[in-house]
């Protein structure tokens, strides 16, 4: 039997009516901006399903906005975020599909970079493609998101440098689009990781990308 944490029973504290309408909107937005990890201009969200047709109400809208501007949870100024001075376009899209999560988002940075994720309840998230490729990410760790050309010996180069560190790897999953094609690697890590070990990383040969997502706070 899954056994629940206690964050799961007891919702968080929050600005909003609703756990999974609000925080996980605030969370979800959150998560993507530190995916993204660099400046934008624009952000689109595409809102599916119960998000789209009840999200107005419970402010999903400003969840959303408020977590990729940088927002905790229980900042009351969710409330108001469409009054915030800011420089950043932003745009909605409401659809219904139902192979998506009743509570399900696409946040697209500056028309190019595309983080997928549900809110599945208390609060709690998970994004689950990043740029077309696969991901498991709930925020519960940190987590090293890298992009490489695939190729042998690329994930033994990563586990040997957190290995080095004394970094315990909590799970990794790998996706590619081909065999010898475009790849991305996920890493959740027992403990933190600096930023000496994303510019080693980003120095392998073939590596696209790579940042080092933070855990969110509960």
């Amino acid at each position: 039997m899954e056994q629940k944490s206690i964050f799961s029973v007891i919702s968080p504290i929050m600005a909003g009516p609703s756990s999974s309408h609000t925080a996980g909107a605030v969370r979800l937005g959150l998560m993507a901006r530190n995916i993204y990890n660099k400046n934008f201009s624009k952000v689109k969200f595409v809102l599916y399903n119960s998000f789209a047709t009840t999200g107005f109400g419970h402010g999903t809208n400003k969840g959303l906005l408020a977590g990729v501007l940088g927002y905790s949870v229980d900042d009351s100024r969710i409330k108001n975020i469409f009054e915030t001075e800011t420089s950043i376009k932003y745009a909605y899209e409401y659809v219904q599909d139902i192979s998506r999560h009743p509570n399900s988002v696409d946040i697209i940075f500056d028309n190019e970079f595309i983080i997928s994720g549900d809110s599945v309840g208390a609060g709690e998230i998970r994004i689950n493609n990043i740029n077309g490729f696969y991901a498991n990410i709930d925020g519960k760790y940190d987590t090293l998101v890298i992009t490489y050309k695939d190729k042998p010996g690329m994930i033994s180069s990563v586990s040997n440098m957190l290995q080095k560190q004394n970094v315990n790897i909590a799970s990794l999953h790998c996706d590619r689009d081909s065999k010898g094609g475009d790849a991305t690697m996920y890493i959740a890590m027992d403990i933190p990781v600096g930023d000496d070990i994303v510019a080693k990383v980003s120095q392998l040969k073939d590596v696209f990308f790579v940042t080092n997502v933070r855990k969110l706070k509960k």
